[in-house]
């Protein structure tokens, strides 16, 4: 048997079925293409369900992957046991309506005895117990003993999934030895113990399943086989379980040499490095393939592996961030396999940094109010949470419920979950209310849910500006009416309108809505209820009744401003993805008349080269003056058509693409403009992060831009007439103007000096001795706490020995500072607290050193009899 590593076994299998006249193809990422389905890929077959279904042509008929996978559903047990993970990789060779059971069988057993040189005294099969086929071909033409096939029931050998495609199953089992065993007298193939290992399941469709529970022969049979890749190398390199293998186990040393453990010795160290060692894998893949930690689908499972690594490397001890750093052993181990994780390693280091960051603090702050709840659950003898216990920490703390759990579990105690569901709904409930009780215009809700459901608003807007219309309903002041009148606040429903409903970020429109005797100006438009599209706004002139026909009047300058704002949406999108990379995807927009709002997935700051490249590569896709074309298509071909799509976004069977002469191509309901070029300009406001990982941008374009330009134009203008230059010798103004400030400053410094000096004279004609001490107190005009300081060093210079207060101030402000020789202090003067006395005269407090202290005051007025205070301490002091 070859002891090949985990990478050689990988190419091994590729290679032996490119022999097979097989396509290779490189790992689907997993994120799920075009299957809503998953939110991860789980199997090799998964991204190939389109193969296997017809929905699109294979490349070839034979096909081999090692496909990158995920699965979850056993998350709780992962680190438990030696034989749970998160993430694995699937070998696997597909046939798609070419050959069968008389080619993969053979193959299979060639593979794993030529190949790999698994002895065959090791290896069992399993065949469904209704088909005597694959065991005729295993017996036969392989010539595996019939006491080495052993027939299973459906529940095992046989692959169907509700109606459609199904099949039956033959696997292939090593015999570890008697020392994995149960020593049970019936154990054998099947048994739950560790004995028997399955590697590599056949999986041969053969038949549909009907409707009414029969099968029915397919007239296409395929073959869809997977081998646990972490499995195979198991067995081949002799050891007990997929974390000790080689890839795995340099992650798992990776996560020992930073936790400063050893592992093997069992108990709760192994449990939490092997949690690590899987999840760090599985998230470091995650995130080279795009996802994005968040709170919901694919992102939570991101979150919730990445933050259960991160509190089980607190339990071993790990300070500080470790993840980032222990996805290198990652990516040095699988990198040459999956180049993406080269080409994405610094992005997922950040990603995964700012991740664990965010979780820290979370934890922080939810660990101690989980502490104390535990205490308080100890102390009354409750070993059962309760539910509004567990919720107040998940819905004001963020602390993730899974988490809560387990570390309950860790002291003996459980969490009720039942409880919690109940909690959680009635919080999803207070939300649906609060939701309903408000629109847009302030009204309760209900009155748009009182209006019949077959009320319909049919949407012309995209190319007309006015259409004719009937006043379906009416709501007037908050209430369903036949009639509103001047100066009523009104919802209009018409059977149809040129009017867009605020949806997908852009806001409503404008309009005017005439009738004969009538009318409303129209301030929003919105969607309630149904999908209703309601015109909110003012009965401005006469009235207006149900029934009546209108004419609706688009407001077109807004319309078209909204239109500038939305398609440079697109094209900023394209540009960002270009400039970034391709892992920006748009979190949310908002477009109106005046500015754009784009949230986008990125990890860090955008750089002035970067805006500044955006900027410009978006004012280039405007000046090309690409035309801009609405269509409406099925999904399917706006997928051909290679239109992205928003990630969460439901579509229906129809969708609209909006493609931008081939360089923004987009599924997208909202109003845009017939070319590029008529939106003007486009200028970036503002560029920072509104959440972990999501930066925002706001930007302007048309008369907007030209607003911004014209009036920094007016400011560049106002700025030369004060500097007396034009624009463009601004810049060398501004630095000359600096430079003679600069020398003026000297000057000033050098006469604040030669007037200090001049001071310094003046109080030195009024110094005293107190008790032997030459004592210079004096009040000093204008100077500040520096000044005053530097006027200080002076006196005391000049006069060798004593001690110097000076205090100056003005108003509500006052300067006092006190110097002290060195000798006069060895006498027992301390500056500190002749200066805290003095300020307190004045309102103030202050201290120091000895030989220097400094404080502030509040009156001024009191300055006098501070500086009397001061020699009155003085005296004590050399008494």
């Amino acid at each position: 048997m070859k002891n090949l590593g985990v990478n050689e076994v990988r190419e091994a299998f590729l290679s032996f079925f490119e022999g097979k006249e097989h396509l290779r193809l490189q790992s689907f990422p997993l994120v799920p293409q075009n299957d809503k389905s998953l939110l991860l890929i789980n199997s090799g077959m998964a991204p190939m369900k389109a193969f296997f279904t017809g929905q699109e042509v294979p490349p070839s008929k034979r096909v081999a992957t090692c496909q990158k996978c995920i699965r979850t559903g056993d998350i709780e047990n992962v680190g438990k046991t030696a034989r749970h993970g998160t993430f694995f990789e699937m070998l696997g060779d597909f046939s798609f309506g070419d050959y069968f059971k008389n080619e993969i069988i053979p193959w299979s057993w060639e593979f794993v005895t030529e190949v790999m040189e698994i002895p065959a005294d090791k290896l069992y099969v399993t065949i469904y117990e209704e088909d005597d086929e694959s065991g005729d071909i295993w017996h036969e033409k392989v010539g595996i003993p019939r006491d080495r096939i052993v027939k299973l029931g459906k529940a095992d050998n046989f692959w169907e999934h509700g109606t459609g495609p199904c099949g039956p199953c033959t696997e292939i089992y090593y015999d570890r030895g008697v020392e994995y065993g149960c020593d049970s007298p019936t154990c054998g193939v099947g048994c739950d113990c560790d004995r028997y290992m399955e590697f590599w399941n056949l999986v041969l469709t053969q038949f549909n399943a009907n409707e009414d529970g029969t099968y029915s022969p397919l007239a296409q049979t395929n073959v869809d086989t997977g081998m646990g890749l972490e499995r195979m190398a198991t067995i081949l390199q002799g050891v007990d379980s997929i974390f000790d293998v080689d890839t795995v186990r340099a992650v798992r040393d990776a996560v020992c040499t930073r936790a400063n453990v050893e592992y093997g010795k069992g108990g709760k160290t192994d449990v939490s490095v092997r949690v690590i060692t899987d999840h760090v894998r599985s998230v470091t893949m995650m995130t080279a393939d795009g996802v994005l930690p968040s709170n919901e689908g694919r992102g939570y499972v991101l979150r919730r592996l990445l933050r259960r690594a991160a509190r089980h490397g607190k339990l071993l001890g790990i300070d500080g961030e470790f993840l980032a750093e222990l996805s290198k052993s990652v990516i040095a181990c699988s990198g040459d396999a999956y180049p993406e994780l080269v080409d994405k390693q610094e992005y997922i280091y950040k990603i995964m940094s700012v991740e664990e960051n965010s979780f820290y603090k979370t934890i922080d702050n939810g660990m101690e109010i989980l502490k104390n709840d535990m205490e308080e659950m100890k102390a009354a003898g409750i070993t059962v949470m309760p539910g509004e216990k567990s919720f107040r920490l998940y819905d004001t703390y963020g602390f993730p419920v899974d988490l809560t759990r387990e570390i309950l579990e860790e002291a003996g105690m459980s969490l009720d979950d039942d409880a919690f569901a109940v909690e959680m709904k009635a919080q999803k409930d207070r939300a649906r209310a609060a939701r309903g009780k408000s629109t847009y215009m302030g009204a309760a809700e209900t009155v748009y849910n009182e209006l019949s459901v077959d009320l319909e608003t049919k949407f012309g807007g995209y190319d007309k500006c006015e259409m004719d219309a009937t006043i379906i309903a009416l709501i007037a002041n908050d209430e369903i009416a036949e009639n509103a009148q001047k100066d009523d606040s009104v919802s209009v429903l018409l059977n149809c309108t040129c009017c867009y409903a605020e949806s997908g970020g852009q806001v409503g429109d404008h309009a005017i809505i005439e009738t004969e005797t009538g009318k409303v100006q129209v301030t929003d438009c919105i969607k309630v209820i149904g999908g209703k599209i309601v015109h909110v706004g003012e009965v401005v002139e006469g009235t207006v009744s149900v029934g009546q026909s209108a004419n609706v009047i688009l407001d077109t300058v807004l319309r078209m401003a909204t239109a500038r704002n939305h398609s440079a949406t697109h094209l900023l999108q394209k540009a960002l993805r270009t400039v970034l990379g391709t892992h920006v995807e748009q979190a949310g927009s908002y477009v109106n008349p005046e500015r754009l709002r784009f949230d986008f997935t990125h990890f860090t700051a955008m750089t002035e080269e970067e805006l500044t490249q955006v900027e410009v590569m978006v004012n280039g896709f405007i000046m090309a003056n690409l035309p801009i074309v609405a269509e409406e298509m099925s999904i399917d071909a706006a997928r051909a058509k290679g239109a992205m799509a928003l990630f969460g976004e439901k579509y229906g069977d129809t969708v609209r693409v909006v493609d931008m002469g081939g360089v923004s191509v987009e599924l997208c309901g909202g109003a845009h403009l017939t070319n590029t070029a008529q939106a003007g300009s486009f200028k970036i406001i503002s560029e920072n992060g509104v959440a972990a990982g999501v930066r925002r941008i706001e930007a302007i374009t048309g008369t907007e831009a030209l607003a911004y330009y014209q009036t920094q134009e007016a400011q560049i203008k106002a700025v030369c007439k004060v500097l007396k230059t034009t624009p463009d010798a601004m810049t060398s103004r501004l630095e000359q103007v600096f430079a003679e400030h600069k020398e003026v400053a000297k000057e000033l410094e050098k006469l604040k000096a030669k007037m200090a000096g001049g001071a310094a004279d003046d109080i030195l004609a009024g110094k005293v001795e107190i008790g032997g001490v030459t004592v210079l107190a004096a009040e000093v005009k204008e100077l500040d706490a520096n000044d005053m300081r530097t006027l200080g060093d002076q006196l005391k210079d000049k006069i060798g020995s004593g001690v110097i207060v000076l205090a100056g101030g003005a108003g509500a402000k006052v300067n006092l500072m006190a110097m002290a020789t060195d000798d006069v202090v060895k006498m027992g003067v301390h500056a500190g607290n002749i200066i805290k006395a003095a300020a307190a005269v004045c309102g103030g407090g202050g201290g120091g050193r000895p030989n220097m202290a400094q404080a502030g005051g509040k009156d001024a007025s009191k300055i006098a009899d501070a500086l009397e205070k001061a020699k009155e301490i003085i005296g004590e002091q050399v008494k």
